[in-house]
């Protein structure tokens, strides 16, 4: 039995019924909610390791349930929703949520999003990500403590702000950063002249990320919400 413990909150009985089925086929724990109340509730009472949370919920906005566990908890929130308008995904990536799926979904897709969540979360458990630590992800390797970043061995030569990019994005390996939330983070603000800096920089950056057209992407865009540093398994780098 998958030692990960879900908790699915979803009114629509078919789906919620498809998902539960989905990680009892894959040997998840799991939990159920209809609403916004009772997954309040559950998740305070049960501390799952990850929550699935439908944005229109009978009761309250999904988006208000993840405002609500992000003032206790910083359990992973990956959004399944209708609703596909850029605007409702950076609403709640930007109140919390780590992922963001669109309906209708594969079951595929799916359980790649929480496999990619739980490779997160066990970085976090180990300590891999703390500040005196050294951050390796494929073949790119970061020394928080000394300031530098290396990619195959050899030091990346970056500017303070590709540095303060890339330290953000790698300690957040895996999830979506919103375009607000990084200029705030490099900035202290956010308005239309730092978007347009942020997308400069991050160009800029992967070009000395990804020096190879055909190689190994670290950087992942969103287009309209924001950037993704993806996880490399060591399997695509032996291809």
């Amino acid at each position: 039995m998958n030692k990960t413990l879900i908790l699915v909150v979803e009114d629509d009985r078919p789906i919620r019924n498809l998902i539960i089925t989905t990680l009892k086929t894959h040997d998840y724990k799991y939990l159920a909610a209809e609403n916004g109340s009772s997954a309040i509730l559950e998740a305070s009472s049960h501390h799952p390791d990850i929550v699935l949370l439908d944005l229109g919920l009978p009761d309250m906005e999904g988006v208000e349930v993840i405002k609500k566990i992000r003032t206790w908890s910083n359990m992973p929130i990956i959004v399944i929703s209708a609703r596909s308008e850029d605007t409702d995904k950076i609403e709640a990536l930007d109140a919390g949520a780590d992922d963001y799926i669109t309906k209708p979904f594969s079951v595929e897709e799916l359980l790649a999003r929480i496999r990619v969540t739980q490779r997160r979360l066990a970085i976090t458990q180990t300590g891999e990500q703390q500040e005196t630590s050294v951050f390796k992800n494929g073949e790119l390797e970061i020394d928080y403590s000394a300031g530098c970043a290396y990619l195959k061995g050899e030091e990346l030569h970056l500017t303070p702000i590709e540095y303060k990019l890339l330290c953000l994005l790698s300690r957040n390996v895996g999830k979506v950063l919103t375009h607000t939330f990084i200029t705030q983070q490099i900035w202290g603000q956010c308005s239309e002249n730092d978007i347009a800096s942020l997308r400069v920089f991050m160009a800029t950056l992967r070009k000395k990320l990804e020096p190879e057209k055909n190689g190994v992407q670290y950087i992942q865009t969103h287009i309209g919400i924001g950037y993704r540093m993806i996880r490399i398994e060591s399997n695509s780098l032996a291809r």
